[in-house]
């Protein structure tokens, strides 16, 4: 059997980083096992999605290096959801209810007072046809819920390991709305089932979902998935991530100069015990999937680690491949890149030693101008190689006493405006002795 995953998003928001998470585990899954992956966009909430939020989570997941076999939208299949109910309907399976929201509410809340769990109590499915006809006389409309067979609900899950629910403490959940629109749970469960998904990759908070809709493969007469239920993130300290750290959708992250292989690299291991290393493409990545590296702990996402990540795709990136990215700073040379590329952290940060090669500077307050005048005297002819810088400050330690960093510090302050940065036998020849010149007796 083919082995087809999916990933599900509501296009009702930008896509957010946990979310991408659970997208690259199912390309990878099915890249490792050669698999078909559908992107399912579950767009069935008509007042909260849009076309908009379902191209930007398309362009989003591109980006990121996800591939996809085939597109398909739940809107575009309401009538098979309408066939799945009315043949749970003959089956008994479903039921309507008439309950408020307050009502519901009031319920819940006795319950919990009582120490008792909030599990509804069916009250629905024990009204006769009388009383059924009085609420809608009432103008009141159903919701309809599903109702769970007695006894146990297992399945052996690739992370959790085998698990089991007792129907009893589960709720009969409510699949249509009064106004007759879906909730998740019928059709996700019709999906799978019509597009031959073999593997659910997804989130623990789903793990309660799983077990009513394994009830519901076999209400359908259909066999159910094999699961995988991966822990959820969260900050460093435990808690879900927080809006201290953003909304972490991958637009901002991408607008903030995090690389697409280098968040891909990072959230691909997290919470896993493979080390997260930066690596060149999700194949690579596919290569050493398992789902048994991952662990039943909570992967804790931690922003400065994935920066640690981004820079180390930075410092691996040939010219050809951030030539293009680089096209409005002018001129641009494989020589710059190459020297200004270990001090980067983002793509963004070219521009500073852009500025630096062939903008102005301010060099700022200075007491060695006399020292510094000095230099710009010995500098030597053009042209100029890595090998000038050392042939220059031989030259200035020779003439006026200096070394170590009462050598090298001023000379770095004139010529960047800055006390850090590029090596200067690398970015010397980029700033040229005319700019050197320039710089050097301008203090």
């Amino acid at each position: 059997m083919t082995c087809t995953v999916r990933f599900a998003p509501s296009p009702t928001g930008l896509l957010h980083v946990g979310n991408a998470r659970m997208a690259l585990v199912n390309d990878l899954f099915a890249r490792k096992s050669g698999g078909r992956f559908v992107l399912r966009l579950d767009d069935t909430d008509a007042e909260r999605s849009t076309v908009a939020f379902a191209q930007a989570i398309e362009e989003d997941l591109a980006w990121l290096g996800v591939r996809w076999d085939v597109v398909e939208r739940q809107s575009a299949r309401l009538a098979r959801y309408d066939e799945a109910f009315a043949r749970l309907k003959a089956q008994g399976r479903v039921y309507p209810c008439y309950e408020t929201p307050e009502e519901l509410d009031y319920k819940r809340r006795r319950l919990m007072a009582r120490g008792k769990p909030p599990i509804y109590d069916r009250a629905g499915a024990m009204l006769d046809d009388a009383e059924r006809a009085r609420f809608e006389a009432e103008g009141r409309r159903p919701h309809w819920r599903f109702k769970l067979s007695d006894g146990a609900i297992v399945w052996d899950d690739l992370v959790r390991g085998p698990v089991t629910f007792d129907s009893a403490n589960l709720s009969d959940p409510v699949i249509r709305r009064a106004d007759e629109s879906w909730l998740y749970m019928l059709p996700s469960a019709v999906d799978d089932i019509d597009m031959a998904i073999s593997h659910v990759v997804r989130g623990e908070d789903h793990v309660a979902n799983t077990a009513v809709q394994i009830q519901m493969f076999e209400a359908l007469g259909s066999p159910a998935p094999t699961f995988a239920h991966l822990p959820l993130m969260t900050d460093l300290s435990g808690q879900g991530l927080s809006k201290r750290l953003g909304s972490l959708s991958l637009r901002e992250l991408r607008e903030n100069g995090i690389e697409a292989t280098g968040l891909a690299s990072y959230l691909a291991r997290l919470g896993t015990s493979d080390d997260i290393e930066a690596l060149g493409s999700l194949d690579a990545l596919a290569e050493g999937f398992d789902f048994s590296h991952f662990s039943r702990a909570a992967a804790k996402f931690d922003p400065d680690h994935l920066s640690r990540i981004n820079t180390q795709v930075i410092h691996a990136m040939a010219f050809a491949e951030v030539r293009g990215r680089l096209a409005g700073l002018e001129p641009m040379t494989e020589a710059f890149w190459i020297a200004v590329r270990p001090n980067l952290s983002r793509l963004g940060d070219a521009a500073i030693w852009h500025k630096v090669c062939y903008g102005a500077i301010d060099p700022g307050a200075t007491q060695d101008r006399e020292f510094l005048h000095a230099a710009a005297d010995l500098l030597p002819g053009e042209p100029w190689d890595a090998e000038t810088w050392k042939t220059w400050t031989a030259a200035v330690k020779g003439a006026t006493g200096r070394k170590g960093k009462a050598l090298f510090m001023p000379l770095r302050l004139a010529l960047t405006g800055l006390d850090h940065g590029p090596e200067l036998k690398n970015l010397l020849p980029i700033i040229g002795r005319a700019r050197a010149l320039e710089r050097l007796r301008g203090v």
